[in-house]
């Protein structure tokens, strides 16, 4: 029987005004140990959103809580475990509570760094890119998993292609065109 901490494993790095926050499933082990996202060397995810333009530089994984200042956010679906996706137990996804973090806080685009986070929260398959649902006034959007495991799946172009999405929203978290 796992025993399920009290707090989570990694804040959420969630405000208002963000253009776009970016959502996991949960915490790896490496991330957990750290105490920071995207911990583990062979994760993509600083490398993409440097080289997709969304941050000035290459982040390391403990500066996530400048993560704002680039308007971008971070949270998971399981908030309270750690470990792969297929190590976690079925109840581990808190879908109505990031429902209740997106519709409260509003970002322009929330960012499933998975199809396996983005199949759990939109409660059906997806494909990458911008999705047809939104979540309250918020677009949504599937990226491949930027993890060393889904390396076979890993493309930076839809990265591209979401930083220039996100590039387009005011600060009202409203599409400006262009």
């Amino acid at each position: 029987m796992s025993v399920t901490p009290a707090s989570p494993i990694l804040p959420d790095v969630l405000r208002p005004g963000l253009r776009l926050v970016f959502c996991g499933t949960a915490a790896g082990k490496r991330s957990a140990a750290e105490g920071a996202y995207y911990a583990h060397p062979g994760n993509l995810f600083w490398r993409a959103l440097f080289q997709a333009g969304l941050t000035p530089r290459l982040l390391a994984p403990h500066e996530f809580p400048l993560l704002p200042e680039f308007g971008l956010g971070l949270t998971d679906l399981a908030k309270r475990h750690a470990g792969n996706d297929d190590e976690l137990p079925r109840d581990a996804f808190d879908v109505p509570t990031l429902l209740c973090k997106i519709e409260r806080y509003a970002p322009g685009v929330l960012a499933f760094t998975s199809k396996n986070a983005a199949r759990a929260a939109l409660g059906g398959p997806t494909n990458y890119g911008l999705q047809p649902a939104l979540i309250g006034t918020t677009q949504v959007f599937v990226l491949p998993s930027p993890s060393g495991q889904a390396r076979g799946h890993w493309q930076l172009e839809p990265w591209v292609t979401l930083a220039e999405l996100a590039k387009r929203i005011g600060p009202s978290q409203r599409f400006v065109s262009t």
